[in-house]
């Protein structure tokens, strides 16, 4: 029988999603988890290296009544600075983002899991071309994060 504290593995009291410049992937994921968890899973974000917030993720993510244009990105050093690194599991959405999370984690009781993800800023085309890659990862990521997080007795929903 488990100990009385013991949680589930889906369920971590404080995740990290993690990418290359902490300023499309990362925010994104970080406030639609937050929208959905509210306060009852600490959330956070961070990048292999420090970017600046992508106005098209502000876009996107306004679209469905989110606002991270406050978002200030920073790198996984300025977070652990700043917070700690104090989370359970860390969701790397970047290979480069992948292998630094793996660094941190030795050692530790921190779960890593991979989940890539595309990055959008290299899409070419019109404003809606662009802003529909953004779109997408957004709804990916929606998803994702609904499946693997879902409270038990929810059903598919």
């Amino acid at each position: 029988m488990p100990p009385a504290d013991a949680r589930p593995v889906t369920q971590p009291l404080a995740v990290l999603f993690a990418c290359g410049l902490n300023a499309v992937r990362s925010p994104i994921a970080a406030g639609l988890f937050a929208q959905m968890f509210g306060r009852a899973i600490n959330v956070g974000s961070a990048g292999v290296r420090k970017g600046e917030l992508d106005p098209f993720a502000v876009a996107v993510m306004a679209e469905v009544g989110l606002d991270i244009s406050r978002h200030k990105p920073m790198t996984f050093e300025e977070l652990a600075d700043l917070e700690g690194l104090d989370f359970e599991l860390i969701v790397t959405l970047a290979p480069e983002a992948h292998h630094r999370a793996l660094e941190l984690a030795r050692g530790s009781a921190v779960d890593v899991e991979y989940w890539p993800t595309a990055d959008p800023t290299g899409i070419e085309g019109s404003r809606e071309q662009r802003l529909d890659a953004y779109r997408d990862v957004r709804d990916r990521l929606m998803a994702r994060i609904r499946q693997r997080f879902a409270r038990p007795g929810t059903g598919n929903e």
